[in-house]
């Protein structure tokens, strides 16, 4: 008999969390898994008492579903979810809906959009954000596919969904992989975040010696401002936690990073793009540098940098470091948007831009007030070229950025890593400056490869080649544009 208003396959603690988040708000949820035995264990744990209904088949899974049928799969990325697609396709019929909730790659889920929709199956990418408490108590969802789909889904979404102001972190992103996409560029401003808050801290404390309990402090400060976010609340909160012998716990945390590839995705989407996400690139290669933690003791043996010492103000100095902090997250945000906006012209997407930062307020990890100065700047304009052009950013930038190179300079000065505050920062200037040097650059191109060069007193458009060493002719190389 139908009676499951959806279904959900993958019970690890994302899909249990999102199971008892619907069944909070009202709806009855049938529930799936390869391992049979977690669908009992569920049942008799934390669904008990529950409407959840636990399935042993996917045949009979899918038997309880009301039509039209709603799937939705928290499986790993990659194979799993095409081999669930594939169990599930004998027992569906036209108007059925699959949803992908993992964190899949957007050109997976633009392939699968459009072979489920020669078969009339209607197929959802949904990024989703905030961690297994996300899951549970308000995500922030990001949905996008097939757009026939998102009348069946949307009152289920924006229900179980984080609210910010009343108003749900869950819109329609668009079509194909749109919401998985934006569920990319979010992890990858994740990673610029946690980086610059880390460059931030290994300042504080190698530059300035904070001890913990000074660290936490600072960083309980810096929440109740303009930098009032998950991330620093988090920080702040893991200053506090001592090991079992009294010793701060994050001194003795092995410094060597994980990743689990959105970043890269989002760094090498921003190559095909031509897009300079400086920023988040740097922070993917910042995880990549501590992995090589055997070499860096070694090297730390042989390479030597500056002796100096901080002298000066420290109340001032922790004020520029907050300072570069904030005017680098608003670089980061910056790229971010701008490969956004690329990726709608160039993959025909019709993105809402005040929408995903409203999506972003609430539920997930990047969650912050910030973002509600991104949600005014395109309500304000939503032909925004770039986020460093709203007024509120600009002012921010002009006031902040005295601090924000001292930073840069003086981490250079005293031989301390800062590699995000340094490239957020020659962006900046690169962003603002009307010409550069790759005049230089294309003449060198043009110089050992006829590569071509256009001209300030030509229209855009014309190339040229010049025979710079006499010996090349007038025969020019093809070229593209990335």
């Amino acid at each position: 008999m139908a009676e499951a208003d959806i279904g959900l396959i993958g019970l690890a603690v994302m899909g249990q969390n999102l199971v008892l988040n619907m069944n909070d708000h009202g709806y009855t949820v049938a529930v799936f898994n390869r391992t049979v035995s977690k669908v009992d264990e569920f049942l008799e744990g934390p669904a008990r008492g529950t409407r959840v209904i636990g399935t042993h088949s996917l045949e009979e899974f899918i038997q309880k579903l009301k039509r039209p049928r709603r799937i939705m799969l928290m499986v790993k990325a990659g194979d799993a979810v095409d081999s669930f697609i594939q169990q599930c396709l004998p027992y569906l019929e036209p108007g059925d809906i699959i949803i992908d909730g993992g964190n899949s790659l957007f050109t997976d889920t633009n392939r699968r959009c459009r072979a489920l929709k020669e078969k009339g199956i209607a197929f959802i990418g949904t990024g989703i954000s905030g961690g297994e408490e996300g899951a549970r108590h308000g995500p922030s969802i990001m949905p996008g596919g097939n757009p026939q789909a998102w009348p069946h889904v949307k009152d289920i979404f924006q229900s179980i969904s984080a609210k910010v102001d009343g108003e749900p972190c869950c819109d329609w992103v668009g079509e194909d992989g749109a919401g998985h996409y934006v569920k990319m560029v979010h992890n990858g401003i994740e990673y610029g975040d946690m980086q610059l808050i880390s460059e931030a801290y290994f300042l504080l404390k190698h530059a300035l010696g904070l001890k913990q309990h000074e660290l936490q402090v600072v960083f309980a400060k810096w929440n109740e401002g303009d930098l009032d976010s998950y991330l620093i609340e988090i920080t702040s909160k893991i200053f506090e936690v001592n090991d079992e012998d009294g010793s701060p716990l994050l001194d003795k945390i092995l410094d060597v990073a994980g990743q689990k590839g959105t970043g890269k995705w989002t760094v090498i989407n921003a190559l095909d793009l031509g897009m300079p996400l400086t920023l988040i690139g740097e922070a993917v290669f910042a995880r990549c540098l501590s992995s090589l933690k055997d070499e860096r003791v070694a090297a730390s043996a042989l390479l030597k940098g500056p002796d100096a010492k901080f002298t000066g103000n420290r109340e001032e100095f922790t004020h520029a470091i907050r300072q570069a902090l904030y005017s680098s997250k608003i670089i980061s945000y910056a790229q971010g948007f701008m490969l956004m906006k690329q990726a709608a012209a160039d993959y025909k997407w019709n993105l809402n831009y005040g929408a995903i930062a409203l999506m972003w307020r609430g539920g997930c990890i990047i969650r912050s007030q910030f973002l509600g100065k991104i949600k005014e700047a395109f309500n304000h304009n939503p032909d925004l070229k770039n986020l460093l052009l709203d007024s509120y950013f600009l002012q921010e930038l002009q006031q902040r950025q005295q601090g924000w190179r001292q930073v840069v300079a003086k981490s250079a000065e005293l031989g301390i890593p800062a590699p995000c505050f340094s490239t957020a920062l020659a962006f900046y200037d690169g962003y603002r400056t009307a010409q550069l040097p790759a005049n230089l650059l294309q003449a060198q191109r043009d110089f050992f490869g006829a590569h071509t060069y256009e001209r300030i007193d030509q229209p855009r458009g014309q190339f040229f080649h010049t025979d710079w060493s006499g010996t090349g002719g007038k025969v020019s190389a093809g070229s593209y544009n990335a």
